[in-house]
């Protein structure tokens, strides 16, 4: 009896073949992450076929994905604590280092069109390590979904009289139709709503730059819950806040892996895509949130001294300015219209990229692929009962653990591209993610992150003191620092690559080095996929041929057999 075979929806995606009798050994679990992951590329690399966006429509879908207001809360928070001095100085510190950081990711991401679980395999951590620093990503969406969240629903209830409970659901459920078509859908919904979004949120600080030149001084001025002077370790404790928003990167990197072929023609706006809608999104941010203290000390030194309750809350924040300039029942439709639409515009982001996290962790463990829809539901089952668990009261706390994962993870992959690969040339210099091609584990990105995660960590609970508790984060990125580049000498590098060879005579990259787009069928499913998401199988064909499989097929091969012998 012969398999049917799932052929592709999309008029641009790779053609099926006609039915054969190879297909009786396809895995229907292969069939159904490749009918699926046409749209979105869960599991793998995106192909050239399906980049069809130039440089800027990538780019734009990429910064409409930072859209959120956690960054209003989170530099009026730093400030209220730490005042504004320290706070603009954390901001500054973490801004700095996220955009270092950034840089060899967003650039591996759009050049080699992988996101960033795939450079994380062949950066240090092994086909099965990148599995934790999946997880660590898949928090960092559910944890910022449920902040989103929680902001949607104040401005819900603030608006419409709707309780906080109800809004926390309806900010949950919304999201669930919105983020099943992948990237297509998400481009769309990005660059349509980046417009009235950038406006309404301008034109409050805006105002009061202009109307209210007072504004300015009283900002600077702001001393917060302490006497305002400035100190080192109110400085990293605000930059540790700012740093639990590095693993953003890895949501740019969703999308910038959509990247074109980068060419002589396309050069510049290529680079410039890739810098502005990777590493530069943390200017966008640190703007935002030393806008939305500017807007918090505003209600609280002009308006009502009592207003520091509530000063932390976005749709106060902009409610608070908009009454200044119009009529209330139009300024409370507008502050309500930006908080859903930055909510929107965020949380389809952190639902879409929380779900591939969870799929491609679990397909790789079990080797079966249950959808990815299905993580779509668990990430937001779980930011569901943060925020009916009131995580916002703990906003603070919860970011400042949460940074130290973060920077554990992000400064092993980004040292490892920039020290390991390219000055002490110990790691492949092209990203390799197949399995068969890779070892099941590296200690290099292992140990770093075990190290770096679990002293700064520790040391954030206090366990080395009070004296450089504040320090953390900043001990995290020095100790990946330090830790990936000696774990690859002390290693000799010997755990990056399982074969050197896989098994193709095609070339990978083209003449302008970028990935190849010529075909091999996919034993497995019938399906033709580009050269660089393919493998030889070690099982022969009928008459002894060399015979391909996809990178998605061979991870959710259950018997290994396709799999090639280890190279000595």
């Amino acid at each position: 009896m012969t398999t049917e075979i799932t052929r592709p929806t999309t008029d641009d995606a790779p053609p099926a073949l006609p039915p054969t009798d190879i297909h009786d050994r396809g895995s229907a679990d292969a069939r159904a992450a490749t009918k699926e992951s046409l749209e979105d590329y869960t599991l793998r690399f995106a192909p050239r076929s399906y980049r069809k966006w130039g440089p800027g429509v990538v780019a734009t879908s990429a910064l409409g994905g930072i859209a959120y207001l956690a960054d209003f809360s989170i530099g009026a928070n730093i400030g209220i604590t730490h005042g504004t001095i320290n706070a603009l100085l954390g901001i500054a510190v973490a801004a700095v280092v996220i955009f270092v950081t950034g840089i060899p990711l967003a650039y591996y991401a759009a050049r080699y069109n992988i996101d960033l679980d795939l450079i994380t395999r062949g950066s240090g951590f092994g086909y099965y390590g990148s599995v934790i620093t999946n997880v660590i990503f898949a928090t960092f969406t559910f944890i910022f979904f449920a902040l989103e969240g929680s902001i949607m629903a104040q401005g819900l209830q603030l608006g419409l009289g709707i309780p906080v409970w109800i809004g926390y659901a309806v900010s949950t459920i919304l999201v669930i139709p919105l983020v099943i078509y992948g990237m297509r859908a998400l481009s769309k919904l990005q660059v349509w709503t980046t417009p009235l979004w950038l406006i309404l949120m301008v034109i409050p600080f805006a105002y009061l730059v202009i109307a209210n030149p007072s504004s300015v001084g009283e900002f600077f001025d702001f001393k917060g819950q302490g006497d305002g002077s400035l100190s080192l370790s109110s400085v990293m404790l605000a930059a540790g806040v700012c740093l639990s928003l590095i693993a953003q990167i890895a949501e740019q990197i969703d999308y910038l892996r959509f990247m074109p072929p980068k060419t002589e023609a396309n050069r510049r706006r290529w680079w410039g895509a890739v810098i502005l809608a990777g590493p530069g999104w943390v200017i966008f941010g640190a703007l935002k949130q030393a806008i939305g203290l500017f807007l918090a000390v505003y209600l609280i030194a002009s308006l009502d001294p009592e207003a520091a309750a509530t000063a932390n809350e976005p749709v106060h924040q902009f409610l608070g300015i908009y009454e200044q300039m119009m009529p209330g029942w139009l300024a409370m439709t507008l502050a309500v219209i930006l908080v859903v639409i930055s909510q929107i515009k965020i949380n389809v982001t952190n639902a879409y990229s929380g779900s591939l996290a969870w799929t491609n962790s679990y397909t790789r463990i079990t080797k079966t692929y249950p959808g990815r829809m299905i993580f779509v539901l668990v990430n937001l089952a779980i930011a569901l009962i943060l925020m009916e668990s009131n995580m916002f009261d703990f906003l603070n706390t919860i970011l400042g653990f949460y940074a130290n994962l973060g920077m554990a993870w992000i400064v092993t992959v980004a040292t490892d591209i920039a020290i390991n690969k390219y000055l002490l040339k110990l790691s492949p210099k092209q990203p390799e993610f197949r399995r068969g091609m890779l070892y099941a584990w590296n200690p290099v990105g292992v140990v770093s992150l075990a190290l770096s995660g679990g002293i700064s960590i520790a040391m954030f609970f206090g366990a080395f003191g009070p004296g450089v508790q504040p320090f953390s984060p900043m001990f995290a990125v020095l100790i990946a620092f330090v830790a990936t580049p000696v774990m690859a000498i002390i290693t000799k590098g010997r755990y990056y690559l399982r074969r050197t060879d896989d098994g193709i005579d095609l070339p990978m990259l083209d003449d302008d080095g970028n990935p190849s787009d010529e075909r091999l069928m996919d034993l497995a499913t019938g399906i033709e996929f580009e050269r660089p998401d393919m493998i030889a199988s070690a099982v022969p064909g009928p008459d002894g041929e060399t015979q391909y499989i996809s990178s998605l097929s061979i991870a959710t091969d259950k018997t290994g057999e396709h799999v090639l012998p280890a190279q000595r």
